[in-house]
């Protein structure tokens, strides 16, 4: 059960993510055509991508051999599969891990089941080994020693988000999300990285000066590695260091302060919500709106018409 984090349920959650895989597979039913992998990319960045990846092969298609490109690591959302990697094979169930070295040769058969769903995350084998030595990772490249993690009670957590984020409950950084994954996952695979000691008070001047800049720029393009840059350290540093000394991520703490200052000018301005949204940093109104209700407990304009607002103007909120 995902955690109540998030505008739906996790029945509701897990619900939606379900339902995309049975319309492919009802599609493919109705063609008469070979099962396929359709992927469709969700974000990218300097070395990593995440990937919606829907399959729709079933105990008739023959599995084929394949290649990973890259470090990967796949989060199961729907369905099953069996994955033949590096002279094992495992059952791949929703919540389970599936893990591959770059150039590492693997099959995914459907022998008992048609269609599955993957939310997958890649990684260039040189970000992957940066993260794991940021991480504290010390010795060999960086490399998964099995195919498979079972689902797990300590990457929970990071699913769910991951899960919201793939049917649009909630606002995730997949930036950092792909960052957490890849050291949670080295570490309970067999990479072993450690957590960093106290941060240095030199991290802590360069973390300081980046909470002034977003204050004073919530509404800028603010991601993680562009952040990390600005403050002159790594992503899985600047990510650590952050987190500890504010109580809340990078993304968390842009996404707050975004909202404060909507809040504010909701309450003090007769501009649209629709602009309110957009100059405030938000793509999208309906993000905007959903953020807004989990931040402060109610819609844009219910704010706006709370007792002591300033009154809202003739034309249409939106």
């Amino acid at each position: 059960m995902l955690v109540a984090l998030y505008s739906g349920t996790g029945d509701e959650v897990l619900a939606k993510i379900a339902v995309a895989l049975e319309r492919a597979l009802a599609r493919r039913a109705v063609d008469g055509a070979p099962g396929r992998t359709e992927g469709r990319i969700l974000a990218r960045g300097d070395g990593w991508t995440v990937e919606d990846v829907i399959c729709t092969s079933g105990p008739r298609d023959r599995p084929f051999g394949e290649r990973h490109s890259k470090i990967s690591i796949a989060i199961v959302a729907a369905g099953s599969f069996q994955y033949r990697a590096a002279a094992s094979r495992e059952l791949m169930t929703p919540g389970a891990l599936l893990l591959g070295n770059a150039g590492q040769g693997f099959e995914c058969g459907h022998e008992h089941g048609a269609g599955d769903r993957c939310l997958s995350f890649k990684y260039a084998p040189d970000y992957f080994e940066s993260l794991a030595a940021d991480a504290g990772g010390r010795g060999a490249r960086a490399a998964f020693r099995a195919p498979r993690l079972p689902p797990l009670r300590d990457v929970s957590p990071l699913i769910a988000r991951a899960f919201a984020g793939l049917c649009g409950a909630a606002d995730v950084s997949w930036e950092e999300l792909s960052v957490q994954l890849a050291v949670r996952t080295l570490r309970l695979a067999g990479g072993h990285p450690t957590s960093p000691g106290v941060a240095a008070p030199a991290a802590v001047a360069r973390v300081t000066r980046i909470v002034r800049t977003i204050e004073r720029h919530p509404d800028a393009g603010l991601t993680l590695g562009s952040l990390a840059r600005a403050a002159g350290l790594s992503p899985y540093h600047f990510l650590r260091t952050f987190e500890r000394l504010t109580g809340t991520t990078p993304h968390q703490y842009v996404l707050r302060s975004r909202l404060r200052e909507a809040a504010i000018r909701l309450l003090t301005e007769p501009a649209r919500i629709l602009d309110i949204a957009f100059d405030c940093g938000f793509g999208d109104v309906s993000n905007f709106n959903r953020a807004f209700r989990a931040e402060f407990g109610v819609n844009p304009r219910a704010y706006r018409l709370q007792p002591g607002a300033r009154p809202a103007p003739a034309c249409s909120p939106l």
